[in-house]
């Protein structure tokens, strides 16, 4: 019998006071083979491999590296032996530019040992060029979007040389053209015998991507299958432990009056390049409008305008005939619930409790969280409404009281979509909302929109998941260089129509014309 190339034997972690995030989970992982791990929000997924890469220790079991038991206390001991990286929560240096991020720990060296920054930047420029990621290398990572954080992040990992490569949901915030180039490239590093580890939501494509699929339930090993032997009702069932019955999306009925009126609006950044041009917008009550784009062609501007994070050069903003050009953000708040595509930074505050997370904006805006005319929580309500988002939204949580960090990128989700569906706003701007959840989570996240919708909240949806623009929004607008080129009914366009619009600007000659 041959020795594994990498195994793990009988893996247990444990959280303090008494959570089982892995139960002696056992798995080999084969030289040249891409290997999906995939399973509800917090299965242990994102731990096994934090245990692996040696961000987390295992209170027991063994991990076997080439038939020799190995420890790793820390990520250099793992990248030492040849095992990187990429996690759902990007860990980049804000302050350094995208080329510094990408080489730092790995700088090559001119004379006397100096950092050479014209080769480094040689080499980040052949890597960026190589994934045609849309990157500037001397753009400073704080100041880029999450999706760009994200490509900095794979591309971090792909100018190592390591035998192991975990990619913990790498196409969360990737476009759908960005995707395939994502997917040849590490098909290419498995021809060269790299050994890829793939974390994914996205059951389409771990099964177009992945050899062997291991499935995770409640910290548990349930099957690892060949992916050719296997499909994605089969790994919806194992995963869940029911079959899944996605329900008819329900008729739409007629929109109401414009509840978010944009007029005209334009944006230009630090530097002075006109991210956002002369953009106007409706959406109505009763209406999802879905804004479909290329990462940095100017959805990232526009959130952050809506939001009163970055003041318009012109325009016009409105929420229900209110003008909220120069609204302080809590007046927007009163009117729009917002999920923000970077949970960590915008969406959170991640070393604050789950409670305290949940109550944001509830407290300034409704007074049965607080006495002394706002001065004291009311500490009993706060529980109860962090525990009606435990319930209604599956939030796995030992206690509303731990630190919001200690939960998965799924669950940090699924608190801030409860937090912010619950508003009674007339007005939903959701950016990437279902990022990082698993198949049961997001169905029940688009059953919500759904719900919404009939009760006539209007809802801009900004995803890099076409299928779900086109599964939720009544229309579709295309945005490409700061420009809305298309407005599009989303009944009768097609992907083909709206990739060839995301890509060009324009559709192609012979496609259907937009509206």
């Amino acid at each position: 019998m041959s020795v594994p190339f990498l195994a793990m034997q009988e893996i247990l972690k444990i959280f303090p006071p008494a959570v089982v995030a892995l139960d002696r989970v056992s798995v080999e992982f084969r030289p040249g083979e891409i290997h999906a791990v995939v399973g509800e929000n917090g299965a242990g997924k994102s731990t096994l491999m934090k245990v692996l890469y040696g961000l987390e220790a295992a209170n027991s079991g063994q991990i076997q590296l080439r038939g020799q038991a190995v420890q790793f206390h820390s990520p250099g001991q793992a990248i030492a032996a040849g095992i990187g990286m990429v996690h759902q929560e990007i860990l980049l240096v804000q302050e350094y530019r995208v080329w510094e991020n990408i080489v730092l720990g790995l700088e090559p060296a001119g004379w006397f040992g100096r950092l050479d920054e014209r080769q480094a930047l040689r080499s980040v420029q052949q890597k960026i060029d190589e994934f045609h990621f849309n990157l500037d290398p001397l753009a400073r990572v704080g100041e880029i979007s999450v999706a760009a954080r994200q490509k900095v992040e794979i591309l971090k990992l792909l100018y190592r040389n390591v035998a192991v490569l975990i990619l913990d949901e790498p196409t969360a915030v990737l476009t759908p053209q960005e995707i395939p180039q994502l997917f040849a490239e590490l098909r290419r590093l498995r021809a060269g015998g790299k050994t890829i580890l793939f974390i994914s939501h996205h059951l389409e494509e771990v099964l177009e991507l992945s050899d062997r699929i291991t499935v995770l339930r409640k910290g548990r090993q349930v099957a690892t299958l060949e992916t050719s032997a296997t499909n994605q009702a089969e790994l919806s069932r194992l995963m869940i432990g029911r079959e899944l019955a996605r329900p008819p999306r329900p008729a739409a009925a007629p929109p109401g009056q414009p509840v978010l009126e944009v007029e005209g609006l334009s944006y230009r950044d630090g530097a002075g390049r006109l991210r956002l041009q002369d953009l106007s917008l409706q959406v109505r009550a009763g209406e999802i409008v879905g804004v479909a784009g290329v990462e940095g062609n100017g959805q990232f501007e526009l959130v952050n305008v809506l939001m009163g994070l970055n003041p318009p050069e012109s325009g016009r903003l409105l929420v229900q005939g209110h003008d909220l050009t120069r609204a302080e953000i809590l007046e927007r708040r009163r009117r729009i619930a917002f999920v923000s595509q970077d949970r960590g930074r915008l969406g959170a505050a991640v070393r604050a409790t789950i409670t305290e997370n949940a109550l944001m904006t509830h407290h300034r805006l409704n007074p049965r969280f607080t006495r002394w005319r706002g001065w004291r929580l009311e500490a009993r309500a706060a529980l109860q409404f962090a525990r009606r988002i435990e319930t209604q939204f599956g939030v796995s949580m030992a206690s509303p009281e731990q630190p919001f960090q200690s939960l998965s990128g799924g669950n940090q989700q699924k608190v801030i979509l409860g937090r912010e569906l619950l508003l009674e706003t007339p007005f939903l701007l959701l950016d990437q909302p279902t990022r990082g959840l698993d198949v049961g989570s997001m169905e029940y996240v688009h059953e919500l929109i759904l719900t919404l919708r009939a009760e006539q909240r209007a809802i801009l949806l900004i995803s890099a998941d076409l299928e779900e623009l086109f599964r939720l929004s009544d229309r579709i607008v295309v945005l490409h260089r700061g420009r809305l080129v298309a407005d599009l009914p989303a009944v009768s366009a097609s992907l083909e129509q709206v990739g060839a619009l995301m890509l060009e600007g324009k559709e192609h000659p012979d496609g259907p014309q937009a509206d």
